[in-house]
């Protein structure tokens, strides 16, 4: 039994808990942190490998300047309808596509070298007292937990918290598929089926490509094989590799619960820190990690309160408009409304990738592009 009392212990070593971490140690010198992973890394996670230029400066506030290098910028995005709305443009700002394989175990690896103890486990079981959090029986203990663990989260169940109604929670399948010639692009095409559902390929840049599909759970009527078969037809010029078919959960921010729970803060997906618009959470998880790491190796009451000031506004917003996206008609007149002005495409960008929100200006021209429609 480890008899070290640890000032953090966080549960999960996603993008969330290596920022967390880092967060921690940085926060407070000489703090002692414990990061737990039930996986080895590197080890693959199905994702869409999309990483914006947010969730990058928020790395870099953490010492971590390196995490996209050797993978170019993918600087075109394309989103169409399936009603024919087409935009093709080039965000103000670079995203990158890095195999969740390749970009968590450089996060890993900077909190190890910044002095985080990285082990291999599984948490099984949570007890909070006055002073310390009990993990496993008393095998392990700490003054506060960051809970990073996942769609699927253990801290999050054991500490009574509901996981999302099905409306609120998204399914997608990844792989991996040779990129189609030209010029490397984000793609992302609604889909009239499932609505609202999409088909992605997202561009390595290295001739390979990133694709998948999602719809909301409730929609999904079959299992994995539906959603193979879905992206198969989806994207028939770009077949992936079965071995690389991944299905995943995503649990959508409309549905957040309350972050902070005493010594134990949730952080990434364990916090249902997944945009509705877009399935997008690295930003999310980088940018709450960050805060919950900072907060558990100081005051774990501030954690909330932060998180709030950074995402609050914008929380709601994408609650709001995730709603209104369910009236298809609305997103062509937002994609319409993006191809002619720059100003809504970039609204739509920050919107979707990370904290940003419509400007007044912008849902003006969605709505003229609607009523013209």
């Amino acid at each position: 039994m480890d008899r070290t009392l640890w000032d953090v212990i966080v549960v999960g070593g996603g993008p969330a808990g290596a920022s967390a971490a880092l967060a921690a140690v940085r926060a407070a010198p000489g703090t002692r942190v414990l990061l737990m992973d039930k996986a080895h890394f590197p080890r693959d996670k199905a994702c869409g490998d999309g990483i914006a230029p947010h969730a990058l400066d928020e790395l870099a506030a953490l010492g971590v300047h390196h995490a996209a290098d050797g993978y170019a910028p993918i600087r075109t995005l394309r989103l169409r309808t399936p009603a024919g709305a087409e935009v093709v443009a080039t965000p103000r700002r670079d995203n990158h596509v890095i195999p969740r394989a390749v970009f968590d175990a450089r996060l890993v690896e900077a909190a190890a070298h910044a002095g985080v103890e990285v082990r291999v486990g599984r948490l099984r079981s949570l007890r909070q007292g006055a002073r310390e959090v009990d993990l496993n029986d008393g095998e392990l203990r700490a003054r506060a937990v960051v809970a990073a663990d996942g769609a699927n989260s253990t801290a999050r169940r054991l500490l009574g918290v509901p996981g999302n109604p099905s409306g609120d929670l998204a399914v997608a399948v990844r792989g991996y598929a040779p990129a189609p010639p030209g010029r490397p692009e984000q793609v992302i095409a609604f889909v009239a089926e499932g609505w609202p559902a999409y088909a992605w390929s997202f561009a390595i840049g290295d001739g390979t490509a990133n694709v998948g599909y999602g719809l909301l759970r409730r929609e999904l009527l079959g299992g994995r094989a539906q959603l193979h078969d879905r992206l198969a037809a989806l994207l028939p010029d770009q077949p992936a590799d079965p071995s690389t078919l991944r299905a995943h959960h995503l649990p959508f921010s409309s549905a957040r619960p309350f972050p902070g729970h005493h010594r134990v803060l949730l952080a990434g997906d364990a916090a249902s820190l997944i945009n509705p618009l877009t399935g997008e959470g690295i930003y999310y998880a980088v940018a709450s990690g960050r805060r919950a790491g900072e907060a558990a190796a100081t005051d774990p009451a501030r954690y909330a309160p932060q998180l709030h000031a950074l995402l609050g506004a914008h929380l709601r917003q994408t609650t709001v408009l995730s709603r209104a996206i369910r009236h298809p008609p609305l997103v062509d007149a937002a994609v319409r409304a993006a191809a002619r002005h720059g100003g809504v495409f970039d609204d739509l960008v920050e919107i979707g990738l990370g904290a940003g929100r419509l400007r007044p200006s912008s849902a003006a021209r969605v709505a003229a592009a609607y009523l013209r429609g």
